[in-house]
């Protein structure tokens, strides 16, 4: 049986269910003129192949869904769609909830195995031939994580507990959820704060306690669009306003960072010594402190001053750790 034929019958054979008509195997075997064990086997293929909840109604001697929300995939998966498909499998380890990523599974084999594919042979060269390795990652509680992206796509707002480390405090607050951003290994919520009447991002990782409210949050209609209120910031965002950074890299490692990707507004300069000017626009200096400091003596701060200090006060907290007797 080739795959269109095998398609066209379950096709025919979901839609006879989805339109309440019980359909049996007596039912195929006289619409297509096939074998009453063929018919066996298109059945056994959709409980098996695509995991179609069947039941079998003994009073209207054919069969119906369990699930009456379940649909079968399109025929139009190809090849290099089911390798697209694996790789997002692969690439899907960011995402701390396994449940998630089994229903990413389950649905991968619905949709392909109707298409007659062998997805776990892709899904075996994937795995070997494809890596993610993830490292100094926050840890995110799997329920927390699950309750933020159920009350984000709801629309629901959060009452919430969260602990700032910068601050050593914990406090309780209810928010209005307005993007889910992953970054560098953490996953932060970018969300209205009915307490300070202000956008804040809020990290995953510090949630100490959450629920989901009833209670409605009126949020600005002019915040703007929030995607592009992410792209505008370095890092982690606290602050409204943005200052221009100036980097300066020396010869050694500047064709290393001219491969990287700061900030979409990034503009670089090469000099006739083949360090590298780096400048873009930030909104807080913490995380781009570490960075910096990460380069060690192959990086120097032209701009601003102030961040000048900031480097020079933590080489100095630096020194202190090593030169003390």
């Amino acid at each position: 049986m080739s795959d269109r034929q095998q398609f066209e019958r379950v096709s025919w054979f979901h839609g006879r269910i989805k339109a309440g008509r019980f359909p049996n195997s007596g039912h195929l075997v006289e619409e297509f003129e096939i074998s009453r064990r063929t018919a066996h086997r298109i059945i056994e293929y959709m409980r098996e192949r695509i995991e179609a909840p069947l039941l079998y109604d003994h009073a209207r001697r054919g069969f119906c869904y369990s699930d009456t929300a379940f649909e079968i995939p399109g025929h139009w998966i190809s090849e290099t769609n089911i390798l697209a498909l694996s790789l997002a499998v692969r690439l899907a380890s960011t995402i701390p909830d396994p449940a998630l990523k089994d229903d990413l599974c389950r649905l991968i084999n619905r949709m392909t195995g109707i298409a007659g594919k062998n997805i776990r042979a892709c899904l075996q060269q994937v795995d070997g031939k494809v890596s993610v390795k993830n490292i100094e990652y926050a840890l995110v509680n799997t329920g927390i994580f699950r309750q933020c992206v159920e009350s984000l796509f709801a629309g629901r707002a959060l009452h919430i507990t969260y602990h700032s480390p910068h601050q050593g405090k914990t406090s309780t607050r209810t928010i209005q959820p307005l993007h889910l951003m992953h970054y560098m290994g953490s996953w932060h919520l970018i969300a209205w704060c009915s307490k300070q009447q202000k956008l804040r991002d809020f990290a995953l990782a510090r949630i100490r306690e959450i629920a989901p409210t009833d209670t409605p949050i009126p949020v600005p209609t002019d915040l703007g669009d929030i995607k592009e209120y992410t792209r505008k910031h370095f890092g982690i965002m606290q602050s409204g306003t943005t200052s221009r950074v100036v980097l300066q890299f020396s010869p050694a490692i500047s064709p290393w960072i001219a491969e990287q990707s700061w900030h979409p507004e990034q503009k670089t300069e090469t000099g006739p010594d083949g360090s590298l000017r780096l400048e873009f626009p930030v909104a807080d200096f913490r995380e781009l402190v570490r960075t910096i400091l990460s380069h060690g003596a192959e990086v120097s701060v032209i701009e601003p001053e102030v961040l000048k200090n900031l480097v020079d006060k933590e080489i100095e907290r630096m020194a202190m750790n090593y030169f003390l007797s």
